[in-house]
């Protein structure tokens, strides 16, 4: 592609102003979870894989974690199996299992790895089953029918929680050039296999493996406050307030959850960023003004 003088030094500042986040993050483990428009738009899909190589290129450790349910939705329906939802999550009997496993940690994970060998990395697809690196539990969902005086729990089947996560397992990925790409399954100490929230594994991991940042790509462009406008870096203290007033509620009280409690439990920040920007976990890393919202211990800026 041939370069005019003005776009040349364009992209020359570009890469110099990027000279200090790279010193500061490299050797840094980033964990990214991938799904939302940026799963199924060939572009950014493009864009995103060719992101993480870069990451690995320049010394980053990447951890990509995906999500799939438009995607096990689709093949649920092909085998007219009926998707049921309580709460929003997914009841998951034993023959929806074996879709989720069939599409999660072989069609999904697959094609992410293909995208990455494409631009030029060494990736690799695992779920939590391997080496047994993530146990699950089971999880009950809280659900109030009408007519009913107090929720009761719900069991819905092969639907888990991480229990903890083998780290020794991951940190073999860290001292290679294999860059792991992770379908979000558990297994229980007696084999059962269990679907998890992406997001909750993402941030499971990066807890376990005390990475730098966790990156949670969306379909939205961040937190917003009352008035709609992108809140872009955040105190705990400050997302505590907001959920508090209820400018933070309904469905994107799982992210900010699994966010909060990354950064309490040790992570330097958590970043919610818009997947429908081009490049955006580049913008977000190597940019002050990023394409999201971080989360942090302290005020940006302190």
């Amino acid at each position: 592609m041939a370069f005019s003088r003005e776009s040349a030094l364009d992209v020359a500042k570009v890469l110099s102003e990027s000279l200090p986040y790279i010193q500061r993050f490299a050797g840094k483990t980033l964990v990214i979870k991938y799904g939302g428009n940026a799963m199924t738009d060939e572009n950014l899909q493009a864009g995103f894989a060719r992101d993480i190589v870069l990451m690995k290129a320049i010394g980053i450790n990447p951890i990509v974690v995906h999500g799939g349910g438009p995607q096990i939705g689709e093949m649920l329906a092909k085998l007219n199996i009926e998707s049921k939802f309580i709460n929003g999550m997914r009841v998951t009997d034993t023959a929806t299992m074996d879709v989720v496993e069939m599409v999660l940690g072989g069609q999904v994970n697959k094609e992410i790895v293909n995208l990455i060998c494409e631009a030029g990395g060494k990736a690799i697809g695992i779920t939590g089953k391997d080496s047994r690196f993530i146990k699950a539990k089971k999880l009950f969902v809280k659900h109030q029918a009408e007519g009913m005086t107090a929720p009761e729990q719900v069991d819905i089947g092969h639907v888990g929680e991480v229990a903890s996560v083998d780290t020794s397992f991951l940190k073999f990925f860290e001292n290679s050039d294999l860059i792991p790409v992770i379908a979000p399954i558990g297994v229980d100490d007696e084999g059962n296999s269990y679907n998890i929230n992406a997001d909750l594994v993402a941030g499971k991991v990066a807890e376990a493996v005390g990475a730098e940042k966790l990156m949670l790509l969306t379909n939205i462009s961040g937190v917003q406050d009352k008035q709609g406008n992108v809140l872009t870096g955040l105190s705990t203290a400050q997302v505590d307030a907001l959920i508090a007033d209820g400018t933070i509620y309904g469905g994107m009280l799982p992210k900010i959850s699994c966010a909060l409690s990354a950064v309490n439990a040790g992570v330097t920040s958590a970043h919610i960023i818009d997947g429908r920007v081009p490049h955006a976990t580049l913008l977000e890393i190597f940019t002050d003004t990023g394409v999201g919202t971080l989360i942090s211990n302290t005020k940006v800026g302190e």
